[in-house]
């Protein structure tokens, strides 16, 4: 399994077939119905398309899961994908619904906003754009600096630097990466409004923020959406943000919807990840972690099975289910997987079912953080208050 992981994913290595290949092994009349069901799914994801539409703050229109490319520049195993491909996979998602593309200055850093840029061209009037600032970049260079810059100025240039790579004169949904602790919210969000008078940012929003930020954020200018990691996996945004943002009108946007792969199925007790993969340092997955918390992947499998579906499709399933105004955006780098994704929009969980599955996931207890606590030190910041 550790080779699979470490080698095979990004150059073609298929979560579906693997989940297959499993429940083959496992023998079995039901086995065999629910590899049957997989076949089916199987055959049908390349003509999927996706029709669900949802609005971020009440006012823009999106597909209801987007595409994060994060990993187009770089994947967790530290590969690079093929520039030609990535192009392929992006425009192939519009063409299958897609409208929402999330990115970020800080991946790569500038060459995902690049990338995405140049296979936007064609369709950039069709599309919604979403890209974050708030790392202390060299605008010049490239270099990676100490901390959080979201200084006025700082952020001026930043979008200058966004809008060329991205190809466009405007950014639709512009976020703070993270809550600056040096920065008031009140000078960021002055800064965007100036952006959007100047016709360069249509919207904007948040990641990972503190809530009393978002109130101060959104008292001077409505926030669009707030941008938090949310999961099967990882629920703590249901405690205080989701809340929040029903009380606001604020649209929400998951990233990592997948749980970083483990939620499609491709790990497994004796999983081990290559250096240089974020992975091998989150405590969720360490080895003393990771066999209990595959008690949830076998209820997303065993849910999978019941409704013909694959893990990864159920995981979304979920999520889709939980608000109207939830968006998931699942990063990928492989055509088959980005086409598996957007089948979840349309598995429906009954009332019941979804009463069901919850009284299940409610006996499940994830063991370990989600991030390094160098990382987790960034996100639920509060921005200091203006003088």
């Amino acid at each position: 399994m550790e080779s699979l992981i470490n080698k095979n994913e990004g150059t073609g290595f298929d979560r579906r077939k693997l989940f297959k290949t499993a429940l083959a092994l496992a023998g079995g009349s039901i086995v065999a119905s629910v590899t049957n069901a997989q076949k089916q799914d199987a055959q049908n994801t390349s003509a999927e398309t996706l029709h669900g539409r949802r609005k971020l703050g009440g006012t823009l229109e999106v597909s209801s899961i987007g595409l994060g490319v994060q990993n187009m520049s770089r994947t967790y195993q530290t590969t690079i994908p093929t520039h030609p491909e990535m192009i392929n996979i992006i425009r192939k998602a519009f063409d299958h619904g897609v409208t929402l593309f999330d990115a970020a200055e800080a991946y790569g850093p500038f060459e995902v906003e690049r990338i995405l840029g140049e296979a936007l061209v064609p369709i950039r009037n069709k599309v919604v754009i979403e890209t974050k600032f708030g790392w202390n970049i060299d605008q010049k260079t490239g270099q990676r600096l100490p901390g959080l810059n979201s200084r006025p100025e700082h952020i001026k240039e930043v979008v200058e630097g966004m809008l060329k790579r991205l190809r466009t004169d405007r950014i639709d949904l512009l976020y703070q990466h993270r809550v600056d602790p040096n920065v008031p919210i009140e000078d960021v969000v002055g800064a965007i409004k100036d952006l959007i008078n100047k016709g360069k940012v249509l919207h904007y929003g948040l990641s990972e923020p503190g809530p009393q930020t978002v109130r101060r954020a959104h008292a001077i200018h409505p926030v669009t959406a707030i941008q938090n990691e949310y999961s099967l996996l990882w629920r703590g945004p249901e405690n205080v943000i989701i809340p929040l943002c029903q009380d606001l009108g604020i649209g929400f946007v998951c990233w990592s919807p997948l749980g970083v792969g483990f939620l499609t199925g491709a790990i497994d007790a004796n999983t081990r990840f290559a250096p240089g993969d974020i992975r091998g340092v989150e405590s969720r997955f360490s080895p003393e972690n990771l066999p209990q918390n595959l008690a949830l992947v076998d209820l997303i499998k065993s849910w999978a099975a019941r409704k013909h579906a694959t893990p990864a499709q159920i995981s979304l399933a979920w999520l889709l289910a939980q608000k109207p105004w939830i968006v998931p955006i699942p990063g990928t780098t492989q055509m088959a997987h980005m086409q598996e994704n957007i089948g979840a929009d349309d598995i429906r969980f009954t009332a019941d079912e979804l009463k069901q599955f919850n009284t299940e996931l409610s006996k499940i207890e994830i063991k370990g953080e989600r991030l390094p606590k160098m990382v987790l030190d960034f996100s639920d910041v509060e921005a200091p208050p203006k003088q």
